[in-house]
């Protein structure tokens, strides 16, 4: 469905941007770049990306100028895509190239996924369970992160580079008006519930602080390093209140129970049947888990254990999965086998903590190879020590020597007591396969906006926002669906407020570190006025209707909700293609 959606709406934009180039325009394209002037500090706006006059030349004279120009090729990604698009192909290919990019990009956000779930929050969960947190603290710090990874680094590489610092803008906000609408009102379409009053105030009113920051910056038009150091700080001041809230919650609780004492009864029961009904849920999955386990207990060979580690499709379970299941299964199987051989897993509800001795020894030489080769594009990795011997290879040296040390120093069957470092080996090598991702991600958005004549902020906005969003929705509704619409409508504010505040925030430090300590940010005309409006409009009427009813979310509230993001879509798609003018 995703990429159903992807293809129509680049098919639409092509043909509504299909124009006639002239040589003349090259000339006179050129010389408008380069006769420009450019600001002082960073500037991040698409009006000044080189790369963008490109489609305004002929057929003829795209490669020669996709070669000539540094902003073609300044993408972090691994594939040059405008040299891919206008020297690879023929210019009769375009709508096949564009149709491939889509596909391509439908796959980017299922690995993006995929890492993000598999392998990026086991983690955290485990790091979290090292360091004894609490739910509360884990929920709003390692949590939000697991949650957040793809939009966080989404938008730290849409930052990375000017001509992309669009995307991250309108993904961000369009991430946020796309989850407090759509996500929210189809959870009271499904299951119309009662929200919990003080979280649900709490929870909009940091959202409506960050976003209102972020208007005020825009239209300031720069960010300074304490402006950019403040959105990490208003995050730690919402850590501590949900910390706090958390504490006195509790204690009125507690007092609440001992003064009522056939109350403390009553929650007893519950908590019994409640405990109950998970002890039998508890026996029925190990029933479940005991009909597969051997009869006779058998010790596995290295060999063994190593092709079961590895192996990502489980045989006993593939029969029962419907064909659409298999098939994203098959697409996945070759990226999870790559996954499995250099990130590490620390599972910390199994006895042995997902401990593979053979596999864990690998990793310890592919883990800190992988982020020597991903970190900056293999930069780094593929600097030469006094001009001669590589990084890449002194790393593969070190780590064979420490992976021997730990292969012939353990067993297969009991995990050695420095395991739980293994956790942040694999917090760290998948952070950077996200990164690696996201990056080829913002690549992929930024040609398609080149060719399409689309703007950063609407593609942001629409694709990489409904990309990184979709999985979220479908979580929050199937939560939803099960019962639980309070669980779905807090993890929809609290991952979006991670969101915008370690998005921008990290993204702008980022840039400040590499290049100057004010980031210019220049908004890409009215649309992204309308965006932010239409964001904090959706936070002051939430702010508004859901007290006056009595914090009950109906089906009237969801549609509504559902109404509005419409009518956004639709004026902010007419404002890019310049029907609506303000």
């Amino acid at each position: 469905m995703r990429a159903l959606l992807l293809v129509l709406f680049c098919t639409v934009a092509l043909q509504w941007d299909r124009v006639s180039c002239q040589k003349s325009g090259y000339l006179v394209a050129l010389g408008n770049v380069w006769s420009s002037d450019r600001p002082a500090g960073v500037t991040l706006n698409r009006n000044g990306d080189e790369c963008d006059v490109v489609m305004n030349l002929s057929a003829s004279q795209r490669c020669e100028f996709v070669k000539n120009t540094p902003d073609c090729a300044s993408d972090e990604g691994f594939i040059k895509y405008p040299w891919v698009t206008f020297c690879l192909f023929p210019p009769n290919l375009l709508p096949l190239v564009i149709t491939l990019y889509v596909i391509w990009l439908f796959v980017l956000f299922l690995i993006l996924g995929l890492i993000a779930s598999d392998f990026f929050c086991p983690n955290l969960s485990a790091i979290s369970s090292s360091l004894r947190l609490t739910h509360n603290v884990a929920g709003v710090t390692f949590l939000a992160l697991g949650n957040g990874a793809p939009d966080v680094f989404s938008a730290m590489a849409a930052f990375s580079h000017p001509q992309t610092a669009g995307l991250a803008v309108g993904a961000l906000f369009g991430a946020g008006i796309f989850v407090t609408t759509v996500v929210a009102g189809s959870i009271a379409l499904i299951k119309p519930f009662t929200v919990a009053s003080r979280p649900f105030l709490r929870d909009v009113i940091f959202y409506m602080a960050a976003v209102f920051w972020t208007f005020n910056i825009l239209y300031k038009g720069h960010i300074s390093m304490g402006e950019a150091v403040g959105y990490l700080g208003l995050y730690i001041a919402y850590v501590l209140t949900v910390i706090v809230s958390a504490y006195v919650y509790n204690r009125q609780k507690h007092q609440l129970n001992e003064s009522a004492q056939s109350s403390s009864r009553e929650h007893g029961e519950i908590l019994q049947s409640d405990s109950h009904r998970e002890t039998q849920s508890g026996s029925i999955q190990a029933h479940d888990e005991e009909e597969y386990e051997p009869l006779l207990p058998y010790n596995q060979s290295t060999a063994q254990i190593f092709l079961n580690a590895i192996n990502p499709v489980d045989s006993r379970t593939w029969r029962r999965w419907p064909w659409s299941a298999r098939v994203l299964k098959v697409i996945k199987v070759p990226v999870e086998v790559l996954l499995l051989l250099t990130v590490p897993v620390v599972d910390t509800d199994k006895e042995d903590h997902n401990w593979k001795r053979p596999l864990n020894s690998l990793h310890i030489i592919t883990g800190p190879l992988v982020c020597v080769l991903t970190f900056q594009s293999g930069k780094y990795g593929l600097y030469l020590i006094e001009g001669e011997f590589p990084v890449w290879a002194l790393t593969v040296c070190i780590g064979v020597f420490l992976s021997a040390i730990v292969f012939f120093t353990t067993t297969n069957n009991h995990p050695p007591r420095y395991h739980f470092l293994y956790s942040l080996l694999g917090f760290v090598v998948s952070a950077l396969w996200i990164s690696t991702v996201a990056s080829e991600i913002v690549s992929v958005l930024h040609l398609l906006g080149i060719v399409l004549r689309l703007s950063n902020t609407v593609l942001g906005l629409t694709l990489l926002a409904w990309g990184n969003s979709i999985g979220d929705c479908f979580a929050d509704i199937t939560i939803a669906r099960q019962g639980y619409p309070r669980m779905a409508i807090s993890a929809c504010f609290g991952g979006i407020i991670f969101n915008m505040l370690f998005g921008v925030g990290l993204g702008c430090l980022l840039q400040m570190f590499q290049n100057n300590n004010v980031v210019t940010l220049e908004p890409e005309g009215v649309l992204c006025w309308v965006l932010s409006g239409a964001l904090g409009l959706s936070l002051v009427l939430s702010f508004i209707l859901v007290p006056l009813q009595c914090f009950h979310l109906n089906r009237v509230y969801g549609i509504f909700l559902l109404i509005f993001y419409i009518v956004f879509l639709i004026v902010a798609l007419l404002t890019e293609f310049r029907i609506i003018q303000f």
